[in-house]
């Protein structure tokens, strides 16, 4: 499947200079969603897992999906002032500026192994401060897996310890 035909550039958003990638498309067919979950599956299906960690809210909805394939838990990685509870926090820059990422103090036990879904690669920084979560909750990062990677912002670098898997690359666009 093509499933670059599926994605949507929309330039300036959310700030000058930047083409946001939409994933919209993606979500609104059946067809995309079962391609993007089967091509993730195939990829990890035999890695241990024990949850399935979705980044904010794109990574949330394919992370769903894949919790629900690999019959695995899901938690949820988001901004700072999302989640209830006491939490663990992570502080870093991403393309457009900085976040704090969180997850519920409880979300992972030690020794847990994860995968963390989001729907873009770009510089890494939200990918890297996921993994810091899960490892600083005593969980084991078994691999990232995207949507969309921008090659050109060097994002995969930063998660060289990884097994990386992303399903639509472009290099300079």
């Amino acid at each position: 499947m093509d499933l670059k035909s599926y994605v949507r550039d929309f330039p300036d958003f959310p700030k000058p200079g930047i083409i946001f990638k939409d994933i919209s498309p993606i979500l609104r067919s059946a067809e995309a969603m079962a391609y993007v979950e089967e091509e993730i599956y195939n990829h990890f299906k035999d890695k241990e897992i024990d949850l399935i960690a979705g980044a904010e809210l794109r990574g949330l909805m394919f992370a769903g999906a894949l919790a629900e394939r690999f019959e695995k838990g899901l938690i949820m990685v988001r901004k700072k002032g999302k989640l209830p509870g006491p939490t663990r926090q992570v502080a870093y820059d991403i393309e457009y500026g900085s976040a704090v990422m969180e997850i519920q103090h409880d979300a992972i036990l030690p020794g847990q192994r994860v995968l963390l879904v989001d729907d873009l690669l770009a510089t890494g920084g939200t990918a890297l401060a996921s993994s810091q979560l899960v490892e600083e909750a005593g969980g084991i990062v078994v691999g990232h897996a995207f949507v969309i990677e921008l090659d050109f912002l060097n994002g995969r670098e930063k998660l060289s310890k990884y097994d990386v898997q992303s399903l639509v690359r472009y290099n300079n666009e």
